[in-house]
């Protein structure tokens, strides 16, 4: 068979959910440099285009996100601190990065439901945090939800 007698397998594009996962996945990238060198918003969103992940995000999420966790730091960050056991300069770069994605995406980004806002903080905790850092990025989400959706979180 010649190749134009091929039928070409379609490219199968994955699902949102999985396009958000690694942009988000990204974004915690981003934020951690961020934390750690202070750079700026626009190099950092310019070099996670060399991630080889990349071409797996929702791009346009990719950048929402990352901009507007960088928009709310200060508010998102004075949230956490009031469910958290310590001060938030002690969290570990890590959970504190989850936290402001997870944390931004309850207060700021209703069309996610809260239960997937928390389960996709415990999940990135779970990959990238400590042993058991997802069981206190789970407990302090949840308390953060009953603030941010108070209506939702009680159904």
């Amino acid at each position: 068979m010649s190749g134009e007698q091929q039928a070409s397998k379609p490219v199968k594009k994955p699902k949102t959910s999985q396009n958000r996962r690694k942009s988000r996945e990204l974004v915690l990238k981003a934020i951690y440099r961020g934390m750690m060198n202070a750079g700026e918003l626009k190099q950092i969103a310019t070099d996670a285009k060399d991630d080889p992940d990349y071409i797996k995000t929702d791009e346009a999420y990719f950048k929402q996100l990352l901009a507007g966790v960088t928009e709310h730091v200060e508010k998102l960050d004075q949230e956490i601190s009031a469910f958290i056991d310590r001060k938030i300069n002690e969290l570990s770069p890590v959970e504190h990065a989850i936290l402001r994605i997870s944390s931004y995406e309850l207060f700021f980004d209703v069309s996610i439901p809260y239960r997937v806002a928390i389960n996709e903080g415990v999940e990135l905790a779970k990959l990238y945090g400590g042993v058991d850092g997802h069981k206190y990025i789970n407990g302090v989400l949840d308390k953060v939800a009953a603030v941010a959706r108070p209506m939702e979180f009680r159904k």
